[in-house]
């Protein structure tokens, strides 16, 4: 089956690809082998996407898109891409049901957060478990929180959660920090920061919201309970590159290096939203990304191809 666009990924990245790619005449196919939304779908309240003065769900926001993309006749895909080719300029498709060729490839594949894999974890994730800050900070204004980790972005959300919050715990594993000194010294002087050393979540306890975390102390051997309104969870973040990492350049972390057209280091395929390298992680980053990388991908294809396929003619695929 062919098409112009095909996006692999149905988060905001891939969703905002496939409104621009189908809006400008592409003939655009979506694969999501899971719920449509991504990880957003877990954020209850959504509040600094712009022109939603009001919160929204994270699952209510994304379906929004996804209806926008199918007004302009995305296909939606729920099968798994397995592989990936080429045959010239063409991408080749492989999913555990078909094979599909485009003439350029947007990948949204997203990231995903380290879990702590404790009892509890799962179970309160949206209620009371967050791995992002700068996305549910606001949602603790003046209630007590935790913060799970040592390197950088942990202090840096730690800080960035005192503007709110009228209590933050570092919870850290070890002695000392790894975050980088200047970082550390803001938060050890920060009257609203307070360090829990040695120390490791063993469990999270809660009813209908997170209440407490039971605390394991690694010098003691004591377990606590620490009464919390959430923890924020930083360990680290895991790009999901498992079908790029032998054909796309990579940072060091894993994550797509692309230019400031999303374009990566093989023609015709672009990268978008959370698997890209980026600065920040966020909704309207990852929309942003998508709709430059359609944009990019569309001119591309003008540049490259003598015809365009078009939704117009969607309704007989060619194999």
């Amino acid at each position: 089956m062919k098409y112009d666009v095909m996006i692999i990924g149905g988060g905001p990245a891939g969703l905002s690809a496939a409104i621009y790619a189908a809006r400008g005449g592409l003939k655009t196919g979506l694969f999501e082998k899971g719920i449509i939304g991504g990880q957003i779908t877990v954020t209850n309240d959504v509040e600094n996407y712009p022109g939603f003065p009001e919160p929204l769900s994270g699952f209510e926001l994304t379906e929004r898109m996804r209806q926008q993309a199918e007004i302009y006749k995305a296909k939606f895909i729920d099968e798994e891409v397995t592989a990936i080719g080429m045959e010239g300029l063409c991408k080749i498709i492989e999913t555990s049901e078909n094979t599909y060729r485009t003439k350029s490839l947007i990948i949204c594949t997203g990231a995903h957060p380290r879990l702590l894999n404790v009892p509890g974890e799962e179970r309160f994730t949206g209620r009371g478990v967050s791995y992002c800050a700068t996305c549910d900070g606001a949602l603790y204004r003046d209630k007590v929180v935790a913060v799970v980790g040592g390197g950088d972005s942990a202090v840096e959300e730690a800080l960035f959660l005192t503007r709110f919050a009228k209590k933050v715990y570092i919870i850290h594993r070890r002695d000392e920090l790894r975050a980088q000194k200047i970082i550390q010294e803001r938060a050890l002087k920060n009257p609203k920061v307070e360090m829990v050393w040695d120390t490791v979540v063993q469990k999270i306890h809660g009813t209908e919201q997170l209440e407490n975390l039971e605390l394991y102390n690694r010098r003691t051997e004591k377990v606590s309970f620490l009464p919390v309104d959430g923890v924020f969870i930083y360990v680290g973040i895991l790009p999901n590159n498992e079908l790029l990492e032998s054909r796309l350049e990579l940072d060091s972390s894993g994550f797509v290096l692309t230019n400031e057209n999303m374009h990566t280091n093989v023609p015709g395929i672009y990268a978008a939203g959370d698997i890209r390298h980026t600065p920040l992680r966020q909704v309207v980053t990852a929309t942003s990304d998508g709709a430059i990388a359609a944009y990019s991908a569309e001119k591309w294809i003008m540049e490259n191809y003598d015809d365009v396929i078009g939704v117009e003619n969607n309704d007989n695929d060619e194999q």
